[in-house]
């Protein structure tokens, strides 16, 4: 190999005085030299780019986000696909974008698209957990009545945390604004078989007064004290529970768990640093009003704040029934597709993003930060008779920026009326695998299922992305 590498380099340097017979006596072409060459500075760009972000924040787009009318637009398709939206030109020469995208069409210099992901699932259930799991769900097929269980494969948030610890005090990994549910809550969302100490904390932001359309039942987390009770005497409490318990020896993996939300809950309420970063009341106005007074925004400003303060992952759920202020809608386009998409959905997520890589921009902290666009599945290519769009796993796309991502790019092209890839098809799994790579975890580092058996975290390859 290094005999290989010599010769690549002298002909590197004495390029004016290159005779081919020099190569051949090496047994190499020329193409052959200037592709060991190419691998070699790929190689080496790959091992530059592990690891650079801290943190990572996911958007999750609930429902099955069109990538017609957003990241793959088709204008010279036929009016039965192309429907009534028009391609917008952006500030990268060459990329277009739905044209109910202007806010992301300014941001694309950060943002490498990937236009040829697919899979075969298309129900929501099993097609949202292959993308938050990276793996097969258990009974392919459009089955629906998956309910959670100890034997999925953790969430995408779960195994980061599985391998990046959080400062003392903080979740491993965050989910806002709420678990999404559809028929019962959604497998792959969980912490699976790596057990209850790996679920993510269920967030909601706070806010003045309560958001439009936010259901009773959300997931929030009451970090206020009973009002007779001061953090001293809480304190004092906590001591002589302490003491009670040293009698006592918790061994199940039940009472574990148990104390391991009894402590994070402890230390929520008592660890001024954890509080700190969980208020957005610190944060100023202006900074409140640029991600937008609703679900969406100020789930992404509370994201910021928390991998700002060391939490590995956050996944924001924006999608859920009140993501714009107002309920009942997601990215499931049945009908309407076109009202909806311009009107309620793309609006909230275009401004919370932009915000948030601005936000990260600003702080010096967007190489660090890797944030991802996701969702379950694209739509289907031909209209059908509402106006909507229905499932289709077969093709569609999501994005990346920051962490060491190299922006103005894509990646992967669909055919002519976006039904399949053209060129480099990915998988669920070679996104997990790319956002492993951003974190510095070993692609090849295992987990043990329930039953202690040793399984590979990803079967996927990271995408080419990094710059």
């Amino acid at each position: 190999m290094s005999r290989t590498t010599d010769a690549c380099n002298d002909f590197r340097m004495t390029r004016r005085h290159f005779v081919p017979s020099a190569l051949g006596l090496l047994g190499l072409s020329l193409g052959e030299c200037l592709g060991l060459r190419a691998a070699a500075a790929s190689a080496s760009h790959s091992e530059r780019s592990f690891g650079r972000a801290r943190s990572c924040i996911v958007f999750f787009a609930w429902g099955g986000m069109s990538q017609l009318e957003t990241w793959d637009p088709k204008p010279d398709a036929p009016a039965e696909t192309r429907g009534t939206y028009r391609p917008i030109a952006t500030v990268t020469p060459g990329i277009q974008l739905g044209e109910y995208m202007p806010t992301f069409a300014r941001h694309t210099e950060r943002l490498a698209i990937v236009r040829s992901v697919h899979h075969k699932e298309a129900g929501h259930r099993n097609a949202a957990y292959w993308n938050l799991t990276g793996h097969e769900p258990h009974r392919p097929g459009n089955d629906e009545s998956i309910p959670p269980s100890r034997r999925d494969w953790p969430s995408l948030g779960s195994m980061v945390a599985r391998f990046r610890r959080p400062p003392r005090g903080f979740p491993g990994t965050v989910a806002l604004p709420y678990p999404v549910a559809d028929r019962g809550l959604l497998n792959g969302q969980f912490g699976g078989f790596l057990g209850m100490g790996y679920d993510p904390f269920i967030l909601r932001p706070s806010a003045g007064q309560p958001y439009a359309g936010v259901s009773p039942s959300s997931g929030v987390a009451n970090l206020d004290l009973p009002t007779d009770v001061q953090t001293g005497r809480m304190r004092e409490r906590l001591k002589l529970l302490e003491q009670e318990e040293k009698t006592l020896h918790a061994s199940s993996r039940g009472e574990k768990n148990f104390d391991h939300y009894q402590q994070m809950a402890i230390d929520l309420l008592l660890r001024s640093e954890v509080s700190a970063a969980l208020d957005l009341n610190r944060e100023p106005q202006r900074i409140r009003d640029r991600y937008g007074d609703h679900l969406c925004g100020q789930s992404a400003l509370l994201a910021r704040r928390l991998t700002e303060a060391g939490v590995p992952i956050v996944t924001v759920y924006a999608s859920a029934g009140d993501l714009n202020g107002s309920s009942g809608d997601n990215w499931d386009t049945h009908g309407d597709n076109f009202r909806r998409l311009k009107n309620r959905l793309l609006p909230p997520l275009e401004r919370a993003s932009s915000a948030l890589l601005d936000d990260l921009a600003a702080r010096g902290r967007l190489d660090e930060t890797l944030v991802v666009w996701l969702t379950e599945f694209g739509r289907t290519p031909r209209l059908n008779g509402g106006s909507g769009r229905d499932h289709y796993p077969h093709c569609y796309s999501v994005a990346f920026a920051g962490g060491g991502i190299r922006g103005g790019q894509v990646y992967g092209r669909s055919d002519r009326i976006a039904s399949k890839p053209a060129d480099r098809p990915c998988t669920p799994p070679d996104l997990h695998a790319t956002i492993f790579h951003a974190l510095g975890i070993p692609l090849d580092s295992p987990i043990e299922d329930a039953l202690g058996r040793r399984l590979p975290l990803t079967e996927g390859h990271p995408l080419p992305l990094f710059g």
